[in-house]
């Protein structure tokens, strides 16, 4: 089985191309937890919710994991919890440090940040896009994790996602 994560800033795709990959591979995709958790919130969220978020998100991927046939998209991954409790509140919980050590996924796809910038509630910064996709790189790079950057738009952007899955995968 491979977990391949779509990563990266918001507004990039991800939910998105996690769809369209899933489709085109004949598989399922796991949505983005943090969505769901945060629209049924009531109220502005905090540092304790991330933890929420990432064990909910862990959760729904094995679900769905256990649906799959040979492969799962994963829309978002730990990598974001752990880069969005550190850009928002200056730092993240140790466990939540181990688990993206330890649930390392068989590829990242780290979605540029040349798609327009979509209006939406819960999304927070526009203007903080480059910088955050200079703190993702630098994580995966760290990580020496596989990882392929996903530029393009529209069905471009979809083939060279489908080009990153097919190069970096040993199937």
């Amino acid at each position: 089985m491979y977990r391949i994560s779509i990563t990266g800033p918001e507004s990039t795709g991800k939910s998105a191309l996690a769809k369209e990959l899933a489709a085109h591979f004949g598989t399922v995709w796991v949505p983005e937890y943090a969505r769901e958790y945060l629209e049924k919130l009531g109220r502005r969220y905090e540092f304790e919710d991330i933890a929420i978020i990432a064990i909910g998100q862990l959760e729904q991927e094995n679900r769905m994991a256990a649906k799959a046939d040979q492969i799962v998209f994963c829309d978002t991954d730990m990598l974001v919890c752990k880069i969005w409790s550190e850009f928002r509140y200056g730092h993240c919980d140790a466990w939540l440090q181990k688990i993206v050590r330890s649930h390392v996924y068989d590829l990242y796809l780290l979605c540029d940040i040349d798609l327009p910038w979509e209006e939406d509630p819960l999304r927070e910064n526009p203007k903080e896009r480059q910088e955050l996709f200079d703190i993702y790189l630098r994580e995966l790079q760290k990580m020496n994790a596989n990882f392929g950057i996903v530029t393009g738009t529209g069905d471009q952007r979809l083939r060279n996602a489908i080009s990153a899955v097919v190069g970096r995968l040993s199937w």
